[in-house]
């Protein structure tokens, strides 16, 4: 493993972060007490307590969830697109370095990124609501595993997009809603049965169910079930990153 160029990736791509750090920081503090304004105050007004948790709490979970998993989408894709977009990503594949040393300086960075910025969010809701945390070890795994994951996830979307649009079309048309469809502001328990039914198919449900197990030790579905089910998405970005750099598809041509 050749560890000088990973850390030359990852040390070049976080110094990118911290340029526009006050961006970085203040916009998920702004949109993070939006949401508490707009569905603590208004929601909340109505609905009291979810199973036993305060509204405004039972919520933390989903909002930290839905800007890691943005965030990681974001902050890998144009990580990599963008030395597609000016042409240095050949000198990256030039060098003397495999494509797993490619793959963990930026997904790596990105992972990082979204968790300083789901610390902040986590210290920001912290601010409105008295948070409780059951079990500190599975909440900082699962927020691990969770920005990795989409991580890699959106290192494919930046090799995949042709163009500046489709960089933002996946996490706008289809991340975001899913993870608004996936509990984040509600427990799916509060939904009819075909709809609860339905929802199972989301696969984010299980990203938030357990995180928010973490947090209140209530799920809307098993622990097991959701480790099997970031594990299996994680082994699927993968294998489709090997696949990739295989047979150099949207990179060499």
């Amino acid at each position: 493993m050749n560890w000088t160029a990973i850390r030359a990736i990852y040390v070049f791509e976080m110094a990118r972060f911290f340029r526009t750090l006050a961006q970085s920081f203040i916009s998920p503090v702004i949109s993070t007490s939006l949401y508490f304004v707009v569905f603590g105050a208004a929601i909340g007004s109505r609905i009291q307590e979810v199973e036993g948790v305060s509204y405004g709490a039972f919520i933390v979970p989903g909002l930290i969830m839905l800007s890691i998993i943005t965030q990681s989408i974001s902050n890998a894709s144009f990580g990599i697109y963008f030395p597609k977009f000016i042409g240095t990503v050949y000198e990256l594949l030039s060098a003397p370095i495999s494509f797993l040393e490619i793959v963990v300086g930026y997904v790596g960075a990105a992972a990082t990124k979204s968790m300083f910025i789901g610390v902040v969010i986590l210290a920001t809701a912290s601010l409105f609501v008295d948070l409780q945390i059951q079990n500190w070890p599975a909440m900082i795994a699962f927020m691990v595993l969770t920005c990795l994951s989409f991580a890699l996830f959106g290192f494919i979307i930046g090799i995949w997009a042709s163009n500046f649009e489709q960089l933002q079309l996946v996490p706008l048309l289809i991340v975001t809603p899913l993870v608004f469809l996936g509990g984040s502001f509600y427990s799916i328990s509060m939904l009819p049965d075909f709809w609860q039914v339905v929802t199972l198919f989301n696969p984010v449900v299980y990203l938030i169910s357990g995180f928010r197990w973490a947090f209140f030790g209530l799920a809307d579905v098993p622990i097991l079930v959701s480790l099997l089910a970031i594990a299996g998405f994680t082994t699927l970005c993968l294998i489709a990153i090997w696949w990739i750099f295989k047979t150099g598809w949207k990179i060499r041509n």
